[in-house]
């Protein structure tokens, strides 16, 4: 992902002013960071809140796309507000996935008054993904629980609980990221399906969000970006 950062960043006419990885954690100081406008953060959900904290509180309007630590969400989203600060966090940048999110929720809408479908939700990724649930995977189930009362939580698992919401979660190289539901009565099937080809519409979505932040204030989604 930040290879293809990057290299969109540069074909649209941006300059990298400092790229952090695990091996120059250190480098990602106050004074570091004041060469840059704007920072796009895709690491890992042990490193998320550390890194983009620093960021908020150097005064960078900064761009998060790492999963697995949306637990401490609100609290950087706190932080930014504290700070006037700017940040806009997706589980998945890619403009298609969050033009899929729109028809997940309208396909959803329409099923909460056919009880005679079951849903089920299927993500695959590659085997260097590191949570299990996808944060996009989380962020469709949690849309479907909004809508359809006959569900009430998700589990990561199968399950013969008619509350529950199956998500499915599959590693298999190399595969950049696949979701689907599938809504299943006794006499038809109704699915969608997000299928991405490479990783470079999510470092494009990010890229396009920096460029939506980098003179705002506040907490922002991509809904914002893409004037959803």
């Amino acid at each position: 992902m930040g290879s293809a950062i990057q290299e969109i960043s540069q074909q649209r006419g941006h300059r990298i002013a400092l790229t952090i990885d695990s091996s120059t954690q250190h480098l990602l100081t106050s004074e570091s960071l004041r060469e840059a406008d704007v920072a796009i953060e895709f690491t890992s959900p042990l490193s998320a809140f550390q890194n983009v904290s620093r960021c908020l509180e150097a005064g960078i309007p900064t761009v998060c796309g790492s999963t697995g630590w949306t637990s401490s969400l609100e609290t950087v989203a706190a932080l930014c507000r504290q700070l006037n600060g700017s940040f806009i966090y997706a589980s998945n940048f890619s403009i298609g996935v969050n033009l899929f999110f729109e028809l997940n929720k309208k396909l959803a809408s329409l099923m909460a008054t056919q009880p005679n479908y079951e849903v089920i939700l299927e993500e695959i990724h590659h085997t260097q993904k590191k949570d299990a649930p996808s944060g996009t995977a989380i962020t469709l189930a949690e849309q479907i629980l909004e809508l359809l009362d006959r569900k009430k939580q998700w589990v990561n698992d199968i399950s013969d609980n008619p509350e529950e919401l199956e998500i499915i979660s599959q590693r298999i190289d190399p595969t950049p990221g696949t979701h689907s539901i599938k809504y299943s009565s006794v006499i038809d099937d109704i699915e969608i399906i997000h299928t991405a080809h490479n990783r470079t519409g999510f470092a494009a979505g990010a890229v396009k969000a920096a460029e939506y932040i980098i003179d705002k204030k506040g907490v922002f989604t991509m809904k914002d970006v893409l004037g959803l």
